[in-house]
Parts: structure tokens; sequence; C-alpha cells
């Protein structure tokens, strides 16, 4: 991540008829200028910005409603267009109970500690595993939602209570919740998406993920890493795409390394150059603000990258 993906996404978004969010939730930040305007993107695709893309948010991602709503006011109070916005009825929904238990668990991880946002993305994604999440489509039926709430609430008040020492929630509470999210997500819940795949299957779609290859759960630093796979190796299952559809994966790599949060990192440099190559390159979080570690280039790293996402071109960022 952190690799000036936004940019390239930009250009390429300018091209595309269809751009799919395949994972991640708004623990991502792209910082895109257009038009004299500064776009600060999270959850929704960058290629908003143009009128002829479609944008979907697709299953493998994570939705926290309230961040979800609160970008789109910042985008809208900026003039941005929702028509073209879709999401999947079947991405997962962040409640606010993930966000807790992310939180409580980073507190009290020691040296552990992931270096996570503090999102949720984490523990949605553990319910999505275990069953017991919330999805879009979920919201849409009443009989199915409280059938949903009836068996998960339980398990999770068990949880928080005894696990983590957190209060409890009502049954009101997250119906309640739950109704509010219906309507907001309402206009842009695309229930027929595969019928938007079959029309779009011969024109250009670009799959726009979020973190980098090394933050893949399985192949990237474990533990430290996040709970999805954001290279081109998950845009398949996040996106609800055969691999064989994807012509093109084009690898953002900076001419350094930057990382946020814990975890290894054999070229950083904690020293003076470091520290003019986080001040020349702006290396602070979109999301949390927060310094980025910096380093050399790490040709090993790359290469890993190319062999996990068949890469077929690279874009070499931030040689200035």
């Amino acid at each position: 991540g952190d690799e000036g993906k936004a940019k390239i996404t930009d250009l390429l978004a300018e091209k595309a008829d269809l751009i799919i969010r395949y994972q991640g939730g708004c623990n991502a930040g792209h910082t895109v200028v257009a038009g004299g305007k500064t776009y600060k993107f999270h959850m929704i695709p960058s290629g908003i910005l143009y009128d002829k893309t479609i944008c979907f948010i697709g299953a493998g991602t994570v939705i926290h409603p309230e961040s979800f709503e609160r970008e789109l006011n910042e985008l809208k109070a900026e003039g941005v267009d929702f028509k073209n916005l879709k999401i999947s009825p079947l991405a997962s929904i962040t409640m606010p109970y993930h966000i807790e238990i992310d939180g409580y668990s980073e507190a009290h991880s020691g040296k552990g500690k992931i270096g996570t946002t503090k999102k949720g993305i984490g523990p949605t994604y553990t319910d999505k595993a275990a069953r017991i999440g919330f999805k879009i489509q979920d919201l849409y039926s009443f009989e199915a939602l409280n059938e949903k709430i009836d068996m998960i609430l339980p398990i999770k008040n068990k949880m928080l209570k005894n696990v983590y020492g957190l209060e409890e929630y009502t049954r009101d509470c997250i119906l309640s919740l739950c109704e509010k999210y219906a309507e907001l997500f309402k206009p842009y819940v695309c229930f027929d998406w595969q019928d938007l795949l079959n029309r779009y299957k011969d024109k250009k779609i670009l799959f726009e993920g979020a973190q980098g290859v090394m933050l893949d759960v399985d192949y990237g630093t474990y533990p430290f890493v996040t709970s999805s796979h954001p290279g081109a190796n998950g845009v398949s299952e996040g996106a609800g795409i055969g691999p064989l559809y994807i012509k093109e994966a084009i690898g953002i790599i900076k001419a350094y390394t930057t990382r946020v949060g814990s975890g290894p990192f054999p070229t950083e440099l904690n020293d003076a150059t470091g520290d003019l190559i986080r001040e020349r390159g702006h290396e602070y979080g979109t999301v949390t603000e927060r310094p980025r570690r910096t380093g050399w280039f790490d040709a090993v790293v790359v290469n890993q990258s190319r062999r996990m996402s068949s890469l077929t071109g690279i874009s070499l960022m931030l040689l200035d």
C-alpha cells in the first residue's frame, strides 16, 4: 500500500467502463487531485469522478456504514454525483461492536500489536468467516434479518461481555441500526450484479484493491497483515469474476519502501535519510495520518508481488 496508486488508478479510471473495488474496507486511503480539488476516497472508487464510469463495491469488501455515509457527504459537498455508484448485496457490514473489538485487541496486544487502523476490518472478516456476519442483502428481508439477529446477537454479546469486558447490545439497538443502514444503502444496492458483470464482460473493467500484497492474509508478513487478499490473486473472489477474464495486472511500486503499522521491514531506515524520504514523499497515512516507516527499495518484495499477482507491468512511482 501507500505506493501512489491513486494517481495510476485515476488515470486508468478515465478509460474504464466499470470499476470494481474487490476487497478491504474504509482502512484504505486514496487521495486524488483533479480540477484543482483534492478528493479523499476510502470505500468509493475514485472513478466516480467520471460521468460514464460505473463504480461497483464488490462482495469481497467490508463496509462500515457510518464511514461510508461520511465519505458520501464529504464528496457530495465537492459536487460529486453518485448516480453510477453500485454496491454488491453480498458485501459484509462492519457493525459498531467490530470497531470496539478492534480497538480493545490493539490496546491489549502488547508486543503482538498489529498496528491496525482500528476500523473494525479484521473482526468483520472474522465474523464473515465464522458465518455470523451481516451482509447488505440481510437488511432488505425483515424476516431473514430478525432471524439473523436472534442467531448472532447472543453469541456476540457473550463474547463482548466475557472476552472483552465490553458493553452488550440490545436486540432493539441492532434492529434500529440495521433499519438505518437499509435506508443509507438503498439507492446503491445492485441486486442484479450478475447482469451488470455480464453487460460489461467485453468492455474495459478496472479492478481496484486496497493495501499492498505483503499485507495478504495468507502470503504477507503474517500476523502483521490485513484480513483479505489485496493483490490480483484476490480479484476473482472479491469481484465475482473468473481469473481468465483478467488480461493485465499492474504492480504499483515506489522507488523506496514504506510501511504503516508493525511488522518486519528489512530495508527500514531509522536515520536522517529515512526522515528525508518521509518528508519529501509526504509519507503520512491518508486514513490515520500516522508517519510511515521508510526504507530502501526491496527487490525481494517486488519479486514476490510479481509472482503472486502475475504482473504484466510495473508502474514505478516517486522517482523524484
